[in-house]
């Protein structure tokens, strides 16, 4: 069942249960139930951590680009399982392959783009990659649970 349908911030708040400063997804740009998403992050300079990471020279963090990535890997889970929505939580289950391949700075613009590639009860395994400007920023397998 395909769906390419878009969401905005407003709608991933009645999705996510996630809340300010820890929204890390900004936009859905397109869905395929059951099978992949892709998601938009705005990166600026007044994100919270960026005074700490670093000052001289603001770099978004490795472990928050997955972060992100893991936000648009649940919107999927959800969206395949409605009913779920408000009543579980996903949670991370495990990371596997986690790379890096360039900097995120403010102004970046990330792309989510995620697949599943198993699913077996309640647990999901999801290849995700990150880009901006259409280069390869992360890439990982995600390993999800609901609640």
């Amino acid at each position: 069942m395909a769906e390419q349908q878009q969401y905005d911030i407003t709608e991933i708040l009645k999705i996510l249960p996630h809340r300010y400063p820890f929204v890390l997804v900004d936009r859905i740009l397109e869905v395929e139930l059951g099978q992949s998403i892709k998601g938009l992050k705005n990166v600026t300079i007044n994100e919270p951590f960026f005074p700490g990471h670093f000052p001289s020279e603001p770099v978004m963090p490795g472990v928050l680009i997955m972060e992100g990535m893991a936000q648009v890997g649940a919107i999927l889970a959800y969206l395949t399982e409605k009913e779920k929505i408000g009543s579980s939580l996903v949670y991370f289950a495990g990371m596997d392959g986690v790379r890096f391949r360039r900097k995120v700075v403010p102004g970046d613009q990330i792309i989510y783009e995620l697949k599943i590639l198993k699913r077996k009860s309640k647990l999901f395994k999801i290849e995700g990659k990150a880009f901006v400007d259409d280069a390869l920023a992360a890439e990982a397998v995600l390993m999800a649970t609901f609640s």
